[in-house]
């Protein structure tokens, strides 16, 4: 078996000019104590200069944080803390809602679960990782009938502490925020208020769009209906109107099936671009910003070679440290030879440019997620951060995983 997989990768370096890069990058466990961890987000939630982690894991039913424990420790598996029990987690974040210095986490569930869970941190930062001192409460109005997949914390109506703006799929699918009160851990009294109809958002950014000097935000939403696509939701500012329907504005993939997406300045003109993958075409769209005002945009198509699974994740940054940005890109149903994570590189520029794969998972792991470059080893280059949520009856996935950058 290892000789056939050897030969399937030179097969893939010979044919499709993969380059030198063939070379499968060293994997490290953070976690795989439950089944179907499902995405990472990152926060510095100790004040150390290094990333910390919180995950949801669906099939397990849990919400973990991960604690970076140094980088003479970052190979070995972290120090961790359950933060609540959270049945059908699909999201998990970081945000210090109530003002108190520590970072609690916010879940996000779906299936037949469909709540929200403020995961409420121990203000004693040497108590962070006793679960004991954790408390998991129900967010009251987030009892609304809907899959919630994915929230951003954001201050929206500029008053009281951080806001929370989610996003839900399938039927009742919406998008919204819900208003922080005065005292945030009285969760009867945060209101929500409903600013788009959605199908299934996959991704979410705040961005001032249109650089009126307020946070807009930016969604791939993934399922066939009138919001599908890559769009924009215009804030209007004043209260009165945040409360209602924000205008919808189109990036591009209207009529597709977007993936997760990044919003990143691509092509070095300053101007923030949309990356995102989708699995209609199978291609990777860089969605090209032309002007300031958000209303402009020009798309071009990245196609995915044949040898490769179905899109989930793309994210930008600087791999190989030669100045120009690349591209990392994670997959599912990567059964067999497959293979579930590449990076792109490309030779001159990124319109038009014959974009190169260079392996990084091998065929190990079906169902990759949400991607996160950063340099967890300390030694200056970016790392993949990942989690693998295969499940099934003999297997659990790789669980909460990184790949250590070799290029340097």
């Amino acid at each position: 078996m290892k000789k056939v997989i050897v030969c399937f990768l030179f097969h893939l370096c010979v044919v499709f000019s993969l380059s030198s890069q063939c070379t499968i990058w060293k994997r490290h466990t953070i976690d795989a104590t439950f089944s179907g961890a499902d995405g990472v987000r990152i926060a510095d939630v100790n004040n150390d200069g290094l990333s910390d982690i919180t995950t949801g894991w669906e099939e397990g039913g849990y919400t973990k944080v991960y604690i970076h424990p140094g980088f003479n420790l970052v190979r070995q598996k972290w120090p961790s803390v359950i933060v609540g029990k959270t049945p059908n987690v699909e999201d998990a974040v970081f945000v210090d809602l109530d003002n108190d210095g520590a970072m609690d986490v916010v879940s996000s569930t779906e299936g037949n679960n469909k709540k929200i869970y403020i995961n409420w941190a121990p203000s004693n930062p040497n108590e962070y990782l006793k679960a004991e001192k954790w408390k998991s409460q129900v967010l009251t109005i987030s009892r609304l009938n809907k899959q919630w997949m994915y929230c951003v914390p954001m201050q929206v109506d500029g008053k009281n502490g951080i806001d929370l703006v989610v996003a839900s799929k399938n039927k009742n699918a919406k998008i919204g925020w819900f208003q922080s009160p005065k005292n945030a851990r009285e969760l009867s009294k945060w209101k929500w208020f409903s600013i788009s109809s959605a199908t299934w958002v996959m991704s979410m950014f705040t961005s001032d769009m249109d650089n009126d000097g307020d946070l807009d935000i930016v969604v791939s939403d993934r399922k066939s209906g009138t919001t599908q696509g890559v769009r924009w939701l215009e804030n209007p500012g004043k209260l009165r109107k945040q409360k209602k329907e924000w205008k919808n504005h189109f990036i591009g993939c209207q009529g597709l099936e977007v993936m997760f997406m990044d919003l990143k300045d691509l092509d070095g003109d300053g101007l923030e671009d949309v990356i995102v993958t989708e699995a209609t075409t199978r291609k990777i769209w860089f969605l090209k910003r032309l002007d300031k005002s958000g209303l402009r945009w020009k798309s071009f198509p990245i196609a995915i070679p044949e040898f490769a699974s179905k899109p989930k994740s793309v994210v930008v940054g600087d791999i190989d440290d030669d100045g120009k940005p690349d591209l990392v890109h994670s997959f599912e149903k990567a059964k067999g030879e497959k293979e579930g994570i590449y990076w792109l590189s490309y030779k001159n520029i990124p319109i038009d440019s014959d974009w190169q794969w260079h392996t990084i998972s091998g065929p190990l792991g079906i169902k990759y997620d949400k991607i996160e470059l950063v340099d967890l080893d300390g030694d200056g280059d970016l790392d993949v951060l990942t989690c693998e949520e295969n499940y099934g009856i003999d297997s659990k996935g790789l669980g909460v995983i990184w790949y250590k950058n070799p290029i340097k």
